[in-house]
């Protein structure tokens, strides 16, 4: 295995003076998108993620994103032969990542509860605490079981909420939390590689459109490209509500670390909310909202340390 203390990493930084005051009131959020690259050894890819973690805090970040399955490695086998008690261990390391770092982050993981096991998203606080476990519902794999829920949850008192992967295809996975309050979208992703090269243009405008159609953020993080093109295909990026990017994309085969610090007020969500006042639906919409959980408490007390 690499040295990953030689590990380059290539980091996009946006400046933005931002007062303490703003952060601490949520009107600020600096966040970022960490295009990391999983392998099949789980000890090595949290190595990474520490590291990762690290840089991200050395920059300010608040709230540092990862890709779907980053723990483990998106990799069918591999989600389905981990035990409970590999997962749960990783998952308290990474919890402990972030404890120390006083950092939060939302990362992708195998998650097994009785007999299900789920494609899903942790977020992390940055006192070590899993407030919240999301559960990838539209799926492109055979091995999850779908998930049962949708969610808003705050980081530094932030509303946002999560999809995952396939789950971009599907408009209402966001419109809902958008309508229940989120304004910053978090989008884990393994997508399809470069040899699917016909799917990359519509994965880059269905997750624009489900920033502008709603008025909010969304902070990308997928997984790059592998030398012999399988893997996903990168692109990580970070969107304004106006559906255009913040900065650069992320690079095809880089482990890259893209940040930007998001003012909230501009995440009005004016295209959502006038669903509930427009239109036909009005009463259906709202209906909808009454099925987003609204998390308060951390799931998991015992992950604070």
């Amino acid at each position: 295995m690499r040295d990953l203390n030689v590990v380059l990493l290539t980091v996009f930084v946006l400046t933005v003076s931002v007062a303490a005051d703003d952060v601490k009131t949520g009107k600020m959020l600096r966040v970022a998108s960490v295009q990391m690259k999983s392998s099949r050894d789980l000890a090595a890819n949290l190595e990474k993620v520490d590291q990762h973690l690290q840089t991200c805090a050395d920059r300010g970040v608040r709230l540092a994103v990862f890709p779907e399955c980053a723990i483990t490695g998106y990799f069918d086998d591999v989600a389905r032969k981990t035990a409970s008690a590999e997962l749960d261990a990783a998952e308290r390391q990474v919890a402990e990542f972030c404890r120390e770092l006083e950092i939060a982050a939302v990362i992708g993981t195998p998650y097994r509860e009785d007999d299900k096991l789920y494609n899903s998203a942790l977020v992390i606080t940055s006192e070590g605490t899993i407030l919240e476990r999301y559960h990838k519902v539209q799926l492109a794999e055979d091995w999850p079981d779908e998930g049962d829920h949708l969610s808003v949850f705050e980081i530094d008192g932030v509303p946002c909420s999560i999809i995952i992967c396939h789950d971009e295809r599907y408009p209402e996975l966001v419109r809902l939390p958008v309508l229940a309050g989120a304004r910053v979208i978090l989008y884990l992703s393994h997508e399809s590689g470069l040899k699917a090269e016909h799917k990359i243009a519509p994965y880059r405008a269905q997750i624009q459109a489900r920033a502008v159609e709603n008025g909010v953020f969304v902070v990308h993080a997928n997984a790059p490209a592998n030398e012999d093109l399988t893997g996903s295909h990168g692109h990580s990026r970070i969107i304004g509500p106006d559906g255009n990017l913040i900065g650069p994309e992320a690079s095809i085969f880089g482990e890259d670390i893209l940040t930007a610090t998001l003012d909230v007020a501009e995440a009005g969500a004016g295209n959502a909310r006038r669903s509930l006042s427009r239109g036909p639906l009005r009463d259906w919409w709202q209906q909808g909202i009454d099925r987003v959980r609204i998390i308060r408490e951390p799931v998991d007390a015992e992950s604070t340390r």
